[in-house]
């Protein structure tokens, strides 16, 4: 008789369903922090291919390896990596326009009452300030393809990566650390007829992988949490309304930029990922306005370097599982939700999980109010990295296509609406505990894309002029001092992680 896996049971086994990087990052950080305490096991199937379009990456991606205790310049050059300072947007705002979203700190506190960004509005009004980028190192850095890990104190910066060299690094580290691979695919999930906990999963093999806590990491079919335990799926697509990309590598034509380029077209945006040995391509499209004949054209058109495989096609679409843990079964990356590529959040959402899931494990049972309590942080980071990503869409000036149309005219979310009201009125952004994206970042965007308030914290005007003349001129010629004294990008890469490609 089958035993029931009710909330009291001890947890010991896990089991990860699914490799890429998904499976591998969570099997690797389980075993690395939580060591003897649990058996890993990670089942994956050679035959079956990642989505491996997710190769850039946001800081925490740094925030979480150096938890994990791995060299940065040994998964760089593993991985085929380069340096990421930011984010260069064009065509957003308007055709033509061009800013960059970076991951520095914008700017020196003046005062806790009000962020850098009202003072430099004050100056702007005065008529001097310069570009709000000049006072940001990452800006200043990236415009000048300079790079260095030593140039400044925390210094923002995530990575572009070959996720498929990223699982296979992360692999190395997993198994020797005591976690078991099995070979196979996955013909049934079998769940307790009482419980509906997921008892163990039968491989084609016939072999059956018991275990306490299941992961799913099996990308977007969610095999385990969505088809098995049948938790639906929230569809964000009336607010996030692409819903396809053509992706395609390429060979390297132009020595590599330490940011993502993301440039927008008439019925959405193209990508541009820059990796030692070769360049990451995708074009991004909402099929009711571009055929997927005119988006592989298009990609393939505007590319620089010489593709190296044939062009794929994926359709996805953005939202989450209205629950992302569910009974004894916890979906992380593709599986418990995806928001698309813009802003590269995807593999933050996934390393953010099971970071959560290593601080709540249930030792002793998968328990409600744990269940709850990790549901509930799930969604309000997805919730907050939506509405980021709704902003670019909605905060436009373009007229060009439907599409662009469409998408400033949409209803958005009221905690969307609530930011917007904020910033038009006198320029307001926040950041609430656990969200990414910082004020910095909200406020990069909103400038980039032509959302100009009306009126700033009057708190600025009580500094004189040539006071607050002299402080920005300060600050802007240090960065500049900064940045000059910098190597090239490339010449970096070449002195602290080359790869054997490169």
């Amino acid at each position: 008789m089958q035993q029931d896996p009710s909330s009291d049971r001890v947890v010991k086994r896990v089991v990860v369903a699914g490799g890429g990087t998904a499976g591998w990052v969570t099997a690797t950080a389980l075993a690395r922090h939580l060591g003897r305490l649990i058996d890993v096991t990670l089942i994956e199937s050679e035959e079956i291919s990642t989505v491996g379009v997710g190769e850039s990456t946001v800081p925490t991606f740094k925030s979480f390896h150096d938890l994990m205790g791995i060299k940065e310049d040994q998964f760089m050059a593993a991985a085929q990596a380069t340096f990421k300072l930011g984010i260069e947007f064009r065509n957003w705002g308007r055709v033509g326009d061009r800013y960059i979203h970076p991951f520095g700190t914008i700017g020196t506190r003046v005062s806790w009452m009000a962020e850098f960004h009202h003072f430099w509005l004050h100056a702007k009004s005065r008529g001097f300030g310069g570009e709000l980028g000049e006072y940001c190192l990452e800006w200043v850095a990236g415009e000048a393809n300079r790079m260095s890990v030593n140039a400044a104190p925390n210094m923002g910066y995530a990575y572009h990566v070959d996720a498929t060299r990223y699982a296979r690094f992360l692999r190395a580290i997993a198994e020797p650390a005591g976690v078991k691979r099995i070979e196979g695919k996955i013909r049934n999930v079998d769940l307790h007829p009482e419980s509906g906990f997921i008892d163990a999963l039968t491989l084609e093999s016939g072999e059956r992988v018991e275990g306490d806590l299941f992961v799913d990491c099996t990308g977007f079919r969610s095999l385990l949490l969505g088809q098995a335990l049948g938790v639906e799926f929230e569809d964000w697509g009336r607010w996030i309304t692409t819903n396809s990309a053509v992706a395609v590598q390429s060979r390297s034509s132009n020595p590599p930029q330490p940011y993502t380029g993301a440039y927008a077209h008439e019925a959405g945006w193209r990508w541009k990922i820059p990796l030692q040995h070769r360049e990451g391509n995708g074009i991004v499209f909402c099929n009711e306005f571009m055929s997927d004949d005119e988006a592989r054209a298009k990609l393939l058109a505007e590319i620089d370097g010489e593709p190296t495989i044939e062009p794929w096609l994926l359709r996805f679409k953005t939202g989450m599982r209205v629950k992302s843990w569910f009974r004894n079964c916890v979906g992380l990356g593709l599986a418990g939700g995806f928001i698309e590529p813009l802003e590269s959040t995807s593999i933050h959402l996934m390393m953010a999980a099971v970071t959560r899931l290593i601080q709540d494990f249930p030792f002793n049972g998968c328990n409600e109010a744990l269940i709850d309590h990790f549901n509930e942080k799930s969604r309000l980071e997805f919730e907050s990295i939506r509405d980021f990503i709704i902003l670019h869409y909605h905060v436009t000036e373009r007229d060009d296509s439907a599409f662009w149309r469409r998408c400033r005219t949409m209803d958005i979310p009221d905690s969307l609406k609530e930011r917007l009201d904020l910033w038009r009125e006198d320029a307001r952004a926040f950041k609430l505990e656990d969200e990414l994206f910082r004020v910095d970042s909200w406020t990069s965007v909103l400038l980039g894309q032509r959302l100009a308030p009306l009126g700033y914290h009057r708190l600025a005007e009580m500094m004189p002029d040539a006071e607050l003349r002299g402080h920005l001129d300060r600050m802007r010629s240090e960065i500049s001092k900064i940045a000059a004294k910098m190597p090239t990008h490339p010449d970096f890469i070449r002195s602290y992680c080359p790869a054997e490609a490169f």
